[in-house]
């Protein structure tokens, strides 16, 4: 199989136009589409479906595309493993929620990680996204969240794409927000209580097999009226900062984090939904000694600050 030919399946792929394509590579658009017509023919099946507004991934293409992606990054990467110039670098890669428990995890455990030559990769993401990741390669492990209603039908969907799994912390959510703001004043918050107040919210809720319509009105009750949505952790708490009628709704968070934007956590007890953070890798990957070194950071920020 000739791995240009692989190369230019990606990129037609990804821009769903033989011509952008063509410009793209640097390539006369007969010859590309040829090329991918042979690729086609050396595998036998038929990876783009052709229109005259552009073209567009088969079942099997969308297969075949993935399994291309995954094949080149293990090239790319074994070339650069053994050029002379480039050091033996120790790897790292991680996708997560946007917590700040695993955050303060990530940074003492990059504090142990003693070699010379490495590279440590840390993305924070919604779930959807993490389980892409880890499917693609582009990071070997991942720590999901969900509550644990919809446990069942997370195990199903990851045991269905041959994903490994363990529970490596569980919780329920608590409330943080300004110390100076009238809310941290309430003993005991209730629900009625958070009704006058703003939610800081980030609406990528995801169920596999399940209709959005559910998912957000489990997660995003109606009896709050007003959300700012805001996808960046650091922002969040920018806001929960400055704005002293905000509240969100969190997981075990370090005191440290909570000094330093001025908020104090508290308990609502009406809350009694429990949430699981929930590692996960490629069924055959064998996890690294950094792994296994940042997996206990993560499970001992857990114990701390959930404490």
């Amino acid at each position: 199989m000739n791995l240009l030919h692989l190369k230019y399946a990606i990129e037609v792929a990804r821009v769903g136009s033989l011509n952008r394509a063509a410009e793209n590579l640097i390539i006369a658009q007969p010859n590309l589409s040829r090329a991918v017509k042979e690729l086609e023919s050396e595998i036998g099946i038929t990876i783009f479906e052709r229109t005259s507004k552009g073209v567009y991934l088969t079942a099997q293409g969308e297969e075949f595309i993935n399994h291309a992606k995954t094949l080149l990054k293990q090239m790319e990467h074994l070339e650069n493993m053994y050029r002379d110039d480039r050091p033996i670098r120790r790897r790292f890669s991680a996708s997560v929620p946007r917590a700040g428990y695993i955050c303060d995890a990530f940074v003492c455990f990059s504090e142990t990680v003693s070699s010379r030559a490495y590279e440590l990769f840390y993305k924070e993401t919604n779930s959807k996204r993490t389980i892409q990741n880890v499917l693609d390669s582009d990071y070997n492990i991942g720590i999901i969240r969900y509550a644990e209603n919809f446990e069942r039908h997370f195990e199903r969907m990851l045991e269905e794409k041959g994903l490994k799994y363990e529970v490596i912390s569980q919780f329920t959510y608590r409330l943080i927000m300004s110390r100076d703001g009238e809310l941290a004043k309430c003993e005991n918050i209730t629900y009625a209580d958070l009704e006058n107040y703003i939610e800081i919210a980030h609406a990528d809720p995801y169920v596999p097999s399940v209709a959005m319509s559910r998912i957000q009105k489990e997660e995003l009750p109606d009896n709050i009226n007003r959300r700012i949505f805001v996808f960046e952790r650091s922002s969040q708490m920018d806001i929960l900062e400055s704005n002293k009628n905000t509240f969100m709704w969190v997981s075990p968070t370090p005191q440290s984090m909570l000094d330093r934007y001025g908020l104090v956590s508290r308990e609502c007890e009406e809350n009694k939904k429990i949430y699981k953070d929930v590692l996960i890798y490629k069924e055959g990957y064998k996890l690294t000694e950094l792994d296994k070194r940042f997996i206990s950071e993560v499970k001992k920020a857990c114990e701390e600050h959930l404490k």
